[in-house]
């Protein structure tokens, strides 16, 4: 039969898509481009394990996701996730990514060089994070661009060796009797590539058997580029063992730099107060069962901050530069710092996106430099209203002067609870400002602080809708018993904890099922900077009941019953529990 004459087929590089079922399916080319995905992060992270880990593909994305979330979200996020809210962020960085590459898989049935640049694109989104991070360094392009490069050239091997793409320089070789370039008939009846298991189409339409394992290829080569499942697969394995091996290598070498041993040399070094705290009072902590302790553990600390890793920072390098509207810019090594007199101090701190009866808020008895010291020696202008501290992060925090200036005990924090600083909690310094909220008071691992005005710099949350000062709001809350309890009936203990930071708690009250307000018995407290738990025993009838708190503090004022979010500057409302007794 007479021959038509075809196009000659450029093969290099695209995927074959004139003969029939020469595309690899759906799932194979899905599966190829999450594979390629994976091995780009995972060698992102083994380069960045080698160079910076904050400019890890993810860190940096996730970063600046962070910076850019609005207050609305940040807020919704930290109630719903916790202290887990980093760790959902960065598994949907990853679940999201893993959707673009298997589409970029699909796209590269058609071309892989589709696919291979969006995997670019992807490398370009990731450079632009890193490098657009106010802590970035000359390097953090290399692990986004290394990472691009590694998941295109895997794309390509993958699609190869499914046999979706021929090899450089491959034509098919004409049929017996045609032309180059044309490309017979098929006779009626004959068989196709992938027409019937283990039957390939030869010349004449004889049907001749194929091999399970490897692709089938017609002595005409219009089969060249059937689909090798077993190829694949064995490609893909390989894939995500690399991954696997980038990311777990990347996080190691990211820990070489871990600050465990530096924390060690500075617990050596670590000099004893030179005004120590008093005692606990006896009656500090009333050790009922279920009651937050009086101090919280290190490890029990919350910690809430926009650092998706946590900086590790070298005290032997580490500066505090103090510059602005001063009439002596300072700098401050971690040797002089520890050479100053240090302070003890009781100090209770509260994230204002605390919730009315929240967890995020914790005291701790802490060991650093009076702030207020060092910035008198630096000699402040009388017009200046705002200390605009900067984490190593690059976070900035915009703390009232006048607060620091006004004998509380505002210090540059080294030592938490008897030990240095740990890492998460912003070693080797960090900020603690009695009676503010964390945002504008309680910078972890500080390199600069600058003196300025309200009216001419803004902190990282100012601009988000926060308010630019935070006084924090006097707060009870309920521990005993805990939301949807069974209590026993008759008399049962409830307790608490109450905070009104630098100006303490003078009263706490307890009603139930909106019956009269009775007065709770308060623990001893060191100071008004503090935490004061309190209990009262109650009898309770057989039945649901609906307990309530309220506080008041040294100045008189108890917190008002008026619901009111976090934003923009602290929670409002009682404490409401609802419980069984029976």
């Amino acid at each position: 039969m007479a021959s038509r004459s075809w196009p000659r087929r450029h093969t290099v590089g695209r995927v074959n898509t004139n003969a029939r079922g020469s595309r690899p399916p759906a799932w194979a080319a899905a599966l190829a481009g999450v594979t390629a995905g994976a091995v780009g992060l995972g060698v992102a992270e083994l380069v960045a394990g080698l160079t910076t880990a904050s400019a890890s593909p993810v860190v940096s994305v996730g970063g600046a996701m962070v910076d850019r979330t609005p207050a609305a979200l940040k807020d919704w996020a930290i109630r719903t996730f916790g202290e887990n809210d980093k760790t959902v962020l960065v598994a949907g960085i990853v679940v999201v990514v893993a959707l673009i590459a298997a589409a970029l898989g699909l796209i590269a049935r058609w071309r892989v060089g589709y696919g291979t640049a969006g995997l670019a694109a992807f490398g370009v989104v990731g450079i632009i994070a890193a490098v657009s991070r106010p802590d970035s360094g000359p390097l953090d392009f290399l692990p986004s661009m290394v990472g691009a490069a590694a998941g295109a050239w895997t794309l390509v091997l993958l699609f190869r060796r499914a046999g979706a793409t021929a090899p450089p320089g491959t034509e098919p070789a004409p049929e017996p009797g045609t032309e180059p370039g044309t490309e017979p008939d098929t006779e009626p009846g004959t068989a196709e590539t992938g027409t019937g298991p283990g039957i390939g189409a030869g010349s004449g339409g004889r049907a001749e058997p194929t091999t399970p394992a490897g692709p089938s290829v017609r002595r005409a080569g219009a089969d060249l580029y059937a689909f090798d499942r077993r190829k694949l697969l064995t490609g893909v394995a390989v894939g995500a063992g690399v991954a696997g091996a980038g990311v777990v290598t990347g996080r190691l070498l990211a820990g070489r730099g871990d600050v465990t041993s530096a924390r060690r040399s500075v617990a050596r070094m670590l000099p004893r107060p030179a005004v120590a705290a008093k005692p606990l009072p006896a009656g500090a902590d009333l050790r009922i069962r279920g009651l937050a302790p009086f101090v919280t553990p290190n490890y029990e600390f919350y910690r809430v901050d926009t650092a998706l890793v946590v900086p590790g920072v070298d005290p032997r390098s580490w500066t505090l530069k103090i510059h602005g509207m001063v009439d002596r810019p300072v700098e401050l090594t971690f040797a002089d710092l520890l050479r100053r007199p240090l302070v003890e101090a009781d100090v209770t701190l509260t994230c204002v996106s605390n919730d009315v009866g929240g967890p995020y808020v914790g005291n701790a008895r802490w060991l650093g430099a009076r702030l207020a010291d060092v910035l008198r020696e630096a000699g402040i202008r009388r017009d200046a209203d705002m200390l605009l501290s900067v984490s190593q992060d690059g976070w900035t925090s915009g703390t009232p002067v006048d607060v620091v200036m006004d004998g509380r005990d505002a210090l540059l924090a080294v030592a938490m609870n008897g030990e240095v600083l740990p890492a998460a909690h912003g070693f080797p310094v960090r900020q603690v400002v009695p009676g503010l909220y964390g945002y504008v008071s309680a910078t972890k691992w500080i390199t600069e602080i600058k003196v300025t005005r309200f009216d001419e710099d803004t902190a990282y949350w100012t601009p988000r809708g926060w308010a630019p000062r935070a006084p924090i709001k006097t707060q009870s809350r309920i521990d005993v018993p805990r939301e949807g309890d069974s209590v026993p009936a008759g008399r049962t203990t409830v307790a608490g904890v109450a905070w009104a930071q630098h100006r303490g708690v003078d009263a706490v009250e307890v009603q139930v099922d909106g019956g009269e307000w009775r007065r709770a018995t308060l623990a001893e407290v060191p100071g008004p900077d503090t935490w004061r738990q309190w209990s009262i025993d109650w009898d309770f009838a057989p039945g649901g009941h609906t307990i309530a708190v309220r506080a008041t503090d040294a100045t008189g004022y108890t917190q008002t019953a008026a619901v009111a979010p976090p934003a923009p500057d602290g929670a409002t409302g009682h404490h409401t529990i609802r419980v069984r007794a029976g």
